[in-house]
């Protein structure tokens, strides 16, 4: 319906070019943990329910474990979201991996019993689905305001990437390890994730947290292009007439 409409698109804005290279050296925990991140939820999301369906587990289990992962994420986006805006972002990350690296851990050596696995990947959903916002918000913070789109779309290329490697080295180690291998490589990411978070975090100063207050946008109609079959009989306003002239 929206493509039948006669309204006007919105008008481009110019965007600031980010060359990659000055986002690595200005935000390399965010960048290593858009890719990490992009590589632990697709190795998941993509794998596990596959190798579940291979093993005929019913579908109201491969759901409701899905389901246990999503839910997760869901209910830690706020509290992430506030410890993140407290403390120093690459340590709430480094905890975020160490806490992949213990869900992982769980789900392999723990027993396979419903009330035992859907804890767990509730945890481990919780903690993937927040590495990458919360690697967002670090680079914005090494970054100036104008910067915000420019950064998010390298961050979202990063995380593609990530999440295109991630299923390929995945099946590789499922050959060897059986679904384990999907949990260890996952865990090996967060570990190095981790790892990478801590030791920025001990060597350079934090950066101060931009905060900005969050303002609702009012909805603002398109102007209408010219309608040949006809139109409104009643002459323009004087408002109107100003801001045309204005805007001619």
């Amino acid at each position: 319906m929206v493509s039948t409409t006669r309204a006007e698109p919105p008008r481009v804005t110019a965007v600031a070019n980010l060359p990659f290279g000055k986002l690595v050296r200005a935000a390399p925990v965010a960048v290593g943990g858009g890719a990490l991140s992009g590589l632990i939820s697709s190795s998941f999301y993509a794998l596990v329910p596959a190798w579940m369906q291979g093993e005929s587990i019913a579908r109201e289990t491969i759901a409701i474990s899905m389901l246990a992962a999503v839910l997760g994420g869901l209910a830690f986006q706020v509290p992430i979201g506030r410890l993140s805006d407290r403390f120093d972002r690459r340590i709430v990350l480094a905890v975020l991996g160490l806490g992949i690296v213990g869900a992982a851990a769980a789900l392999v050596f723990l027993p396979h019993s419903l009330p035992v696995v859907l804890p767990a990947v509730a945890l481990l959903g919780g903690f993937m689905s927040t590495v990458y916002p919360v690697c967002v918000a670090h680079a914005h913070d090494r970054m100036p305001a104008d910067r915000v789109v420019a950064v998010s779309s390298q961050l979202i290329r990063v995380s593609g990437l990530g999440s295109v490697i991630g299923p390929l080295i995945g099946t590789n180690l499922m050959v060897r390890f059986n679904i384990d291998g999907v949990f260890y490589l996952m865990a090996t990411a967060a570990l190095l994730l981790a790892i990478l978070a801590a030791g920025r975090s001990l060597t350079r100063a934090s950066p101060q947290h931009l905060e900005r207050p969050f303002q609702i946008l009012m909805p603002q109609a398109a102007p209408l292009a010219h309608d040949p079959l006809g139109g409104s009989d009643e002459p323009p306003s004087p408002d109107s007439v100003r801001l045309a002239s204005k805007e001619g």
